[in-house]
């Protein structure tokens, strides 16, 4: 057990860690290049002086179990501590996603970004199918592996970081405790291969034609969670102050509690769904829910909040710049403790199944970007398309980065459709209600049965993305015929 001085050291010495990241990411150009986050250096470096290595090695060398070294140069308190971080960090990460954030009429938005919803869809879909194939015919026939593996790849590089750690406890209650260590693997693959491949795609794209701008380097901002937040109106931050004139509560605080309101409203959803669960399907023996985390339904409690508070015009008090921080901070708490609370010899056990899960899922992101998405985005389909490929490898923040680099002044308006479309991407899949669920589902329901579902669904967005592309590139053809129409019968 431990108290809160352990919690609070644990996380000073989380600070340290990301300092000293931070210096020496400053000072190695590779990382620099790559855009890896500072957190992920800090994680690294925790792992690498954690039980795992420095004390594996110094059990090798002949110290003795009882020894300082032997658990590296973190006591098992602090261990403890960053191993139960990841489970509760994600959970305000997704109850800020939508925070502060203006949602418009759904079907104006459906409209705008149909095509890039089709082809994220596909992306995500497409990881479930060839996890689950994979696993079928190969992970579980030659190494053994648990059917649960198949679900990896779109937890891992569509979840990210914080999805891969959050789940971790879900994955060990399922008797699949070692898919955390494989998920947290399988996200830092995918983030730093993310950035490797889109970085050469930018650049095949222009030798191409594809792109007309040059892809430029991005100066400011890492592959991790970035502030998006456009500037306030000077309306809006008139009467923010008018709302606040009375309040002793600092703005970050007050945001603080719109966060913890969300988790709130979202934990209050699994106890009814829970409890509807045990007097419905669940007296049957079929329980899902039980194995469902709460982030997903934290995320849902943020978008009730945002609505509520629009309904009763008091929305300027949820402020989206402080909502970023507060997520950001999470996020990085949260990538830095489950990073450190890898298991080296889980990760070393399976590295066949680790390798092939990397191998397949690259190829499929890549080829999909480059086959799937000319079929799917009716224009700009290259500076569109890229954004869902780094974040179906990363996190959303690396899909921003790659559009930065080949489309740096929006030209092509693909950040507006990229923000857009999480309004319909983020509460099912890359780390949503469906991804929650996915490991309850193929240990409830077997490998096939998901993936006859997700196959289905595959081939759903797959033909309707087709489709809606040609009807799309066909209005547009009539609509500048009919503007080139215009001047020559006003000629007349």
């Amino acid at each position: 057990m431990f108290n809160l001085l352990n919690v609070l050291f644990a996380f000073i010495v989380v600070g340290a860690l990301l300092l000293i990241a931070r210096l020496i990411k400053h000072n190695i150009r590779l990382l620099q290049t790559l855009y890896i986050p500072e957190s992920i250096i800090a994680g690294a470096i925790a792992l690498l002086l954690g039980s795992g290595a420095l004390g594996a090695i110094a059990l090798s060398l002949g110290a003795s179990p009882e020894s300082y070294l032997a658990g590296g140069l973190f006591p098992e308190e602090m261990r403890e501590v960053w191993s139960q971080s990841p489970g509760v960090f994600i959970n305000i990460v997704f109850a800020a996603l939508f925070l502060g954030e203006h949602i418009p009429n759904p079907k104006d938005i459906w409209r705008k970004t149909a095509p890039q919803v089709a082809f994220g869809q596909t992306i995500a879909w497409g990881q479930y199918v060839i996890g689950i194939l994979v696993t079928l015919l190969i992970l579980s026939p030659l190494f053994g592996a648990n059917p649960i593996t198949g679900a990896l790849i779109e937890i891992g590089f569509e979840g990210g970081h914080g999805t891969a750690g959050g789940m971790a406890d879900t994955l060990t209650d399922l008797g699949f405790p070692e898919g955390g260590d494989l998920a947290l693997g399988l996200a830092t693959v995918g983030i730093v291969s993310g950035i490797i491949f889109g970085t050469a795609l930018a650049h095949w794209g222009r030798q191409k034609g594809y792109i007309q701008s040059e892809p430029v380097a991005v100066d400011d901002g890492d592959a991790q969670f970035q502030e998006t937040a456009s500037t306030e109106p000077s309306s809006a931050l008139a009467k923010r102050a008018q709302l606040m004139q009375n309040f002793l509560i600092d703005p970050l605080s007050l945001n603080f509690g719109f966060t913890g309101l969300a988790i709130a409203i979202g934990w209050l959803i699994l106890q009814i769904l829970t409890l509807i669960e045990s007097a419905t399907w669940g007296r049957n023996g079929l329980e899902l829910i039980g194995a469902v985390p709460l982030f997903p339904m934290a995320l849902i409690g943020g978008i009730i909040i945002q609505v509520v508070m629009t309904q009763f015009d008091l929305d300027v008090l949820i402020i989206r710049r402080l909502q970023e921080r507060i997520a950001g901070v999470a996020l990085d708490l949260l990538v830095v403790t489950a990073l450190a609370s890898i298991n080296l010899a889980v990760l070393g056990a399976n590295i066949g199944v680790f390798l092939i899960l990397s191998v397949v899922g690259i190829t499929w992101n890549v080829l999909a970007f480059v086959y799937i998405a000319p079929r799917m985005l009716p224009v700009y389909w290259f500076e569109r398309g890229i954004g869902d490929m780094g974040q179906s490898m990363g996190v959303t923040a690396t899909g921003i980065l790659l559009i930065r680099m080949v489309d740096s002044k929006n030209r092509t308006g693909a950040f507006e459709s990229f923000g857009y479309k999480q309004l319909f991407f983020e509460p099912i899949v890359g780390g949503g209600l469906f991804t929650a669920a996915s490991p309850a589902l193929i240990a409830r329901f077997g490998s096939v049965t998901v993936l006859l579902i997700t196959a289905g669904l595959l081939v759903f967005w797959l033909i309707f993305g087709i489709v809606n592309c040609k009807r799309t590139a066909k209005k547009l053809q009539e609509e500048q015929a009919t503007a080139a129409d215009i001047p020559s019968t006003a000629v007349r």
